[in-house]
């Protein structure tokens, strides 16, 4: 399906368009199990496009991700993908116009597709953004590179590179619907708010602790609501994605904001687990697994002590009103 690497060796492929494909580049490159980035075209009709032909040929720049699934899950890397674009733009991205700079995530099996379609599902229901999400999710066709002074570019023109991203809104808009929200009920002074945290509170949050199961807080909590953050207060689950998994700790299918909750490869080469992190605090919270309920049959593993519960007759008052529409 894809010429850009021929023999894999045991890798797979991860293919998304994001706009300029200058900007896409780097943000995959630095992560571990990212073997190599290429940026290049796809998803058009025209054999052989070049930088001038693309978008008449009907592609889209795209960057083709060589990774190592053993080190590097995938859900990370769309994880990553949303992070670096504006998702409600059928225009383009950024300063750059055209359907040739249109988003898109190239699926190269139905294991991507999925978690892709689920990943979508979840940004969509976060409210992170006021206008519907508008990427595609498509199956992956044949990927060209492009010419050689467009790989690699952050790394070859970096003063330029750098002036590009700043100028062409990409870098604003990330921080601007990336970062923590300044709501009521959400603090970004940590280090005062780690000094109140329970002895089992601060072994679990910053130190990576699991509690006994069906020995916690919320493993059985049935009450609507959702839970944030025990540190920052960033909303993570929501009580309407709650299940009992029958494994003693709280269970969710999805995570309420994408935005607020960060995947991570385990370090140790015999952990094959996925951690998960909130974005902000940076608080240990769980560990992700592949056998939930569907549609998603993702299973979110969190420990009670890394979460509190604000219960639907509260939201208002601690400014978590937006998600007051989940309970209609």
């Amino acid at each position: 399906m894809n010429t850009s690497f021929g023999s894999d060796n045991g890798l797979s492929h991860a293919t998304f368009a994001g706009g300029c494909f200058w900007c896409m580049h780097a943000p995959f490159e630095q992560l571990d199990g990212v073997e190599r980035v290429i940026s290049g075209y796809t998803g058009g009709q025209g054999a052989d496009p070049t930088y001038s032909t693309y978008a008449q040929l009907g592609h889209l720049e795209a960057v083709d991700i060589l990774y190592d699934p053993r080190k590097i899950d995938y859900r990370l890397l769309v994880d990553t993908f949303w992070r670096q674009i504006d998702p409600t733009d059928t225009a383009g991205q950024f300063v750059d116009r055209g359907s040739g700079y249109t988003t898109a995530i190239f699926y190269h099996d139905d294991h991507q597709r999925k978690i892709a379609e689920a990943s979508k599902q979840q940004l969509a229901r976060s409210g992170r953004f006021a206008n519907p999400i508008v990427t595609r999710i498509i199956p992956a066709t044949r990927f060209y590179p492009a010419e050689g002074y467009h790989q690699q570019y952050h790394l070859k023109n970096p003063a330029e590179y750098e002036r590009y991203r700043s100028h062409s809104g990409r870098d604003q808009f990330i921080k601007d619907h990336w970062e923590l929200s300044k709501q009521p009920g959400i603090t970004n002074d940590y280090e005062k708010n780690i000094q109140r945290l329970t002895p089992l509170q601060a072994r679990v949050t910053q130190q990576c602790h699991t509690e006994e199961p069906f020995n916690n807080e919320y493993w059985d909590c049935h009450q609507p609501g959702i839970y944030v953050d025990i540190v920052s207060g960033e909303p993570l689950f929501i009580s309407t994605d709650k299940f009992d998994s029958g494994t003693g700790w709280p269970s969710f299918k999805n995570a309420l904001d994408q935005n607020n909750v960060v995947l991570k490869q385990s370090d140790d080469p015999d952990d094959h687990r996925i951690e998960v992190r909130s974005a902000h605090a940076d608080s240990h919270l769980g560990h992700l697994f592949s056998d939930g309920p569907p549609p998603s049959g993702l299973r979110y593993c969190i420990n009670s002590a890394a979460l509190r519960f604000i219960p639907v007759d509260r939201l208002t008052q601690e400014g978590y009103e937006k998600y007051l529409t989940f309970f209609n």
